[in-house]
């Protein structure tokens, strides 16, 4: 039985993916992890890229994969749920020389990429999408060589535990409250995963990842986007608005 329902969370997350693709082109892609959140340039956690081949869970419109290649990467993989975001990556990557391969498929499934083969897996903005985080980190393991490190970055945990209204901001949920819910900012049927961070972390853990670093820094920047309605200025001088973690393959 919850099996199917995932299933159907999958399906629905899908449709609802294709249809809203076009508002996320482009957004939050690397060297950006994510709202408030230090770049790549500055943390440096991809490292060397040259003649690496690396695996995107989530690859969306292929923005980040894009910055992938500019930075040496020998060999492109992406994943993605939408049809719409895939066909979005084809179109972006189509002039790129790197090899190229794309799936359309749930990371909760292996869709045909190879075990043991990345230097480096990453996810910017979109494990949460997972309705199985533990069956998406064993595959994510798997795909990795010894060594090989996983990289993502995630709305933080403690972000929509809190509203804003006006000037004040309210806690109204519990921090505790874990598992599968209805995305907030969504008309739209969208399943998001609200876990805690320690439970991100012990899935790891359980899944034989070695933690080497998380980042909670906020970046409080002069420009800000003053129609910002779900991340906003108020709120992260008081919360982390987003988180990153890497981690290695033992």
């Amino acid at each position: 039985m919850l099996e199917s329902i995932k299933e159907e969370y999958i399906s629905s997350n899908k449709k609802s993916w294709d249809e809203a693709a076009p508002r996320f082109f482009g957004r939050t892609a690397l060297p950006i992890y994510g709202p408030f959140l230090p770049k790549e340039n500055e943390l440096k956690l991809f490292g060397d890229l040259s003649g690496k081949k690396v695996l995107e869970i989530g690859c969306g419109s292929g923005h980040s994969l894009k910055y992938m290649s500019s930075q040496g990467a020998s060999e492109l993989w992406g994943i993605d749920l939408s049809d719409t975001q895939i066909e979005t990556a084809r179109n972006l990557l189509s002039d790129c020389t790197t090899k190229l391969n794309l799936f359309q498929g749930a990371m909760e499934k292996n869709p045909g990429i190879p075990v043991e083969y990345f230097d480096i897996v990453y996810s910017i903005y979109a494990i949460g999408w997972s309705v199985d985080l533990r069956m998406t980190l064993r595959n994510l393991y798997d795909y990795l060589k010894p060594g090989g490190s996983f990289i993502f970055s995630w709305e933080h945990p403690l972000h929509n535990r809190l509203s804003q209204n006006g000037n004040q901001i309210i806690i109204n949920k519990s921090y505790h409250e874990e598992g599968l819910q209805q995305c907030e900012p969504w008309d739209s049927p969208a399943i998001m995963n609200q876990l805690k961070l320690s439970t991100y972390i012990n899935e790891l853990i359980q899944a034989g990842f070695q933690i080497e670093r998380v980042v909670e820094d906020v970046v409080i920047q002069e420009e800000i986007n003053s129609d910002a309605v779900w991340y906003t200025h108020q709120k992260a001088v008081l919360i982390p608005p987003a988180f990153i973690i890497k981690c290695t393959k033992k």
